[in-house]
């Protein structure tokens, strides 16, 4: 006769299985590397710091230019 064997665990142990294969798959598919993700920073910062550079200061309503 085979070993007695809890269903309930056997189910929970197979599911976390396959969400950790799961996990793992979607890991390769849509994760970035760190340097990715620095470069992806950096290009934003650069974007950022050269749109502020560019823009034009205007002395707003109470600044008593007409």
């Amino acid at each position: 006769m085979g070993e007695v064997i809890n269903l309930n665990k056997a189910r929970k142990r197979k599911a976390r299985a396959d969400a950790a294969a799961q996990a793992a798959e979607n890991r390769v598919r849509f994760g970035r590397t760190r340097e990715q993700k620095q470069l992806d920073a950096a290009v934003t910062e650069a974007a950022r710091r050269r749109l502020d550079a560019l823009k034009r200061e205007d002395g707003g309503e109470g600044s008593g230019e007409d």
